[in-house]
């Protein structure tokens, strides 16, 4: 292991994703945060070097029409209220072609990854069949789907709904399942509540979810998050002794994102301040 935990190879692997892309936005051993489109940024990734594509995209969800244009603040905010938490972008497509654009940066993130590398990409029951079926166009053999239960917190429209309290992780790998030695079987549910303190993204996972899911990649591997937003990935993957890559448009995340993982560096959480 060098300094930052990574394997020489891994090394050898996080420098030539840097000799590919260029200076990141923030880097601290062995994490790196690049700021710019998933698609121009994934298209200049070199071959082989991941070991898990991990990540929460726009989901593009909602009825047709109205609902799939909405700002993120009205779709994922109690009145409209942020509290604080920047939108964000690429929340718009219809279902056709939100299928077509995740299959085109699925099938980046493959050409990436190592062969019997994971894929694991968070949706909800609105999409699910949808991301199931782009996570195969883009190239992994799909494998199963792991439930998130946020808990008895999430919304009901009213008594008469069954209450939309799960998320999904369709995942699969890049050919065979690798059989392992030093970790898994892995669960297929967990139930794990979101704390605002925690949450610094208007859609943004627990962190405590996020570092049981990236121990799918080998410890001083690197994990891969195309869509990385306040950098929950990347967090975790520091608290599990992991390396990681991630992309964000905004500028606005990429900042949070640094400021996140400058803590865990110093063995930290940094908590959400409300406005």
């Amino acid at each position: 292991m060098n300094r930052n935990g990574l394997t020489l190879g891994k090394d050898r692997q996080f420098e030539a994703i840097k000799m590919s892309l260029g200076q990141p936005y923030y880097e601290s051993n062995g994490i790196a945060v690049y700021n710019g489109d998933t698609l121009e940024l994934g298209s200049r990734l070199p071959a082989n070097v991941i070991d898990a594509l991990i990540t929460d995209p726009p989901y593009c969800s909602g009825a047709a029409g109205s609902a799939v244009g909405a700002d993120p603040s009205v779709k994922y905010c109690h009145s409209g209220n942020t509290v604080g938490r920047p939108s964000f972008g690429g929340d718009f497509r219809d279902q056709r072609s939100f299928k077509y654009w995740c299959s085109l940066w699925i099938g980046q993130a493959l050409s990436a990854c190592k062969d019997a590398a994971y894929g694991l990409v968070f949706t909800d029951w609105r999409q699910l069949a949808t991301m199931i079926d782009a996570l195969q166009a883009g190239g992994f053999c799909f494998k199963g789907l792991i439930s998130w239960d946020k808990g008895g917190g999430a919304r009901a429209p009213h008594k008469g709904y069954f209450r939309h309290q799960c998320e999904y992780i369709p995942w699969g790998s890049k050919g065979k399942v690798p059989k392992l030695q030093d970790r898994g079987p892995f669960p297929g549910s967990y139930s794990i509540s979101v704390k605002q303190n925690d949450k610094h993204h208007m859609t943004g996972k627990p962190t405590p979810l996020m570092q049981r899911l990236v121990q799918c990649v080998p410890v001083g591997g690197l994990a891969f998050d195309p869509f990385c937003g306040s950098g929950t990935t990347l967090v975790a993957s520091i608290l599990e002794g992991r390396g990681a890559i991630g992309f964000e448009a905004s500028e606005q995340y990429c900042e949070i994102a640094a400021r996140r993982i400058e803590a865990a560096q110093r063995g930290e959480l940094l908590k959400f301040q409300r406005e």
